[in-house]
C-alpha cells in the first residue's frame, strides 16, 4: 500500500486532534478516531473506459459526495484511487453505521463523461480509542483492513489496542470476568494448511477481547492478567465451550476438522481444570486438540506430563507451540505426549533473509520428525518461505499467506471456497528454494 506523503497531515503527528473538523454534536466527547481508506475497486475498468482526466474528476466527486455526507469528517483523495477519511466518535458502533452509509451513498451512480457509471466501493478501516500517541500504527493497521477487504469483498475493521501503561490492572480483571460471565469475548480462527496434502489440516481457535471502553485489548496483556487474577480457568473452559458450539456449525457445513485451543502452563497442573475440560470434550465428542508451549511444562514437569497423557487418552491431541521462543529442552520436549511442534514465528518471518534461520528450522523439523512429531510453521507470510519449508520437509504451515485469523462465518466461506488452494499451488518448490534448502540445511 502506497505510504503517500498527501496523507491527513495536520497535527505535529500527522493526524487531526478531536477538534479537528467536529461540528456534529455526537463527536462533542470522543472516545474513538476512525481511519477509513476507501479504493475504488473497478478504477481500471473505469479509466479504460472513461479516460485519465474523467477519472480524476471521478475522485473529486467521490470525495465532495462523502464530505456533504459526513461533515464531521475530514476527508481527502490520497491517490488516483483512493480517499481518506477520518473521524471521531464518542462510541466504537458509530464506525459500522459510518462503514454501510458509506456503502450505500457510493452505490448511488455518477456522471461521468455524460455517463452513468458505478463505482465499487472497497472499504478498510482502522479504530483506536482516544488519547493515543501511535499514529503511524494506526495508518498501517488501516492500510492492512483495505488490503483483507480487497480479498475478503467487504469492508474490514482493524482495532489498535490501547497501550497497557493506561489502564488499572486490578480494574481490567474485575471487566475481563465479567467479560466471561456475560459473553463478553469472541474467537476467531486460522487454519493450518497441509504443505504436501494441499488441505487444511486443522485450525487454531484465537480468543478475542474487544472492551466497551479500550476497544480491542491484546491477548498479550489480558491472559496475563487473566492468570494473575486466576480467571484463566474459566477463560479457557468459556473459549473451549465456544469452540466445540462453532465446530458443530463447522460440521454441518461439511468441514470436520480439528480445533487447537490454546492451553495456559498454569491449568496443567490444575485438576479441576482438567477434569472439566476432559468431560466436556469427552460429553461433546469434539475434536479438540490443545497448544503448550514447552516452557509451560517446567513449572510443575511431573503433573503437567500426566496430565497431558490424561487430554491424550482423552482423545484430545497435543500440539507443541511456539518451540525455539523460549529455552527450548531436550529432557522435556522428548517426555511430552505431543504429535505436532510449531516453530515459532520468530524463526520463520526471516527465514529467507538469514544464515542461521533455515540451519535452525531445518534442524527442528528433523528432531520433531525423528520424535514422530509433525511440524507446523507459524508466520509464513511469503510464497518463498513456503517453497522453502515444502523443500524442508515441513509438514504444516500457518499463517498470513494462507489467511489471518477470522470470525465463524469467513472461515465456512473459505472452507467451502478452498481458498488455500490457489496460494499453495502458487508456491510449489523451485529450483532455487531446493539449492537453497540443500546449501543452508
Amino acid at each position: 500500500m502506497n505510504d503517500s506523503p498527501s496523507r491527513i497531515a495536520t497535527s505535529e503527528s500527522g493526524l487531526p486532534g478531536p477538534a479537528t473538523g467536529v461540528t456534529n454534536a455526537e463527536a462533542v466527547d470522543p472516545h474513538w478516531q476512525f481511519l477509513i481508506l476507501l479504493a475504488v475497486g473497478n478504477f481500471t475498468i473505469l479509466r479504460r473506459r472513461f479516460g485519465r482526466k474523467h477519472c480524476a474528476t471521478l475522485i473529486e466527486m467521490i470525495v465532495a459526495r462523502l464530505t456533504e455526507a459526513f461533515p464531521e469528517a475530514m476527508v481527502r483523495p490520497t491517490g488516483a484511487a483512493e480517499v481518506e477519511m477520518m473521524m471521531f466518535a464518542p462510541a466504537r458502533a458509530v464506525l459500522e453505521d459510518r462503514l454501510a452509509a458509506m456503502n450505500a451513498l457510493l452505490s448511488q451512480p455518477f456522471e461521468l463523461g455524460g455517463e452513468r457509471c458505478r463505482v465499487e466501493p472497497v472499504l478498510g478501516a482502522a479504530a483506536a480509542t482516544v488519547p493515543h500517541d501511535d499514529d503511524i500504527r494506526l495508518l498501517e493497521d488501516a492500510e492492512q483492513a483495505l488490503g483483507d477487504a480487497h480479498i475478503e469483498g467487504r469492508p474490514v475493521v482493524r482495532e489498535m489496542a490501547a497501550r497497557a501503561d493506561r489502564r488499572d490492572r486490578i480494574a481490567l480483571a474485575r471487566d475481563l470476568s465479567q467479560a466471561v460471565e456475560h459473553d463478553g469475548l469472541y474467537v476467531e480462527y486460522q487454519p493450518k494448511v497441509h504443505v504436501r496434502q494441499q488441505r487444511i489440516a486443522s485450525i487454531e481457535a484465537l480468543l478475542r477481547w474487544r472492551h466497551p471502553v479500550y476497544g480491542m485489548i491484546s491477548p498479550m496483556e489480558f491472559i496475563p492478567v487473566a492468570e494473575e487474577s486466576r480467571v484463566i480457568a474459566p477463560l479457557t473452559l468459556w473459549t473451549l465451550r465456544r469452540v466445540i458450539a462453532d465446530q458443530q456449525s463447522l460440521i454441518r457445513a461439511g468441514h470436520d476438522l480439528r480445533v487447537y485451543v490454546n492451553i495456559s502452563g498454569m491449568l496443567l497442573s490444575d485438576q479441576n481444570f482438567v477434569r472439566e475440560a476432559c468431560a466436556l470434550v469427552t460429553d461433546s465428542g469434539a475434536r479438540i486438540g490443545f497448544e503448550i508451549t514447552e516452557t509451560s511444562v517446567i513449572r510443575d514437569p511431573d503433573s503437567a506430563i500426566a496430565n497431558l497423557q490424561t487430554f491424550v487418552d482423552m482423545g484430545i491431541t497435543v500440539a507443541i507451540d511456539d518451540y525455539g521462543a523460549g529455552l527450548s529442552s531436550l529432557s522435556y520436549l522428548k517426555q511430552l505426549p505431543a504429535c505436532e511442534l510449531k516453530i515459532d514465528k520468530l524463526f520463520i518471518t526471516q527465514l529467507t533473509s538469514s544464515n542461521r534461520d533455515p540451519l535452525i528450522v531445518r534442524s527442528t523439523i528433523d528432531l520433531a520428525h525423528a520424535l514422530e512429531m509433525e511440524v507446523v510453521a507459524e508466520g509464513v507470510e511469503t510464497p518463498a518461505a513456503l517453497a522453502l519449508l515444502s523443500v524442508m520437509g515441513c509438514d504444516m504451515i500457518q499463517g498470513y499467506l494462507i489467511s489471518r485469523p477470522i470470525g465463524l462465518e469467513a472461515l465456512t466461506r473459505f472452507l467451502t471456497e478452498q481458498g488455500h488452494q490457489a496460494t499453495v499451488a502458487m508456491a510449489r518448490p523451485t529450483p532455487f528454494a531446493r539449492l537453497v534448502a540443500n546449501a543452508r540445511g
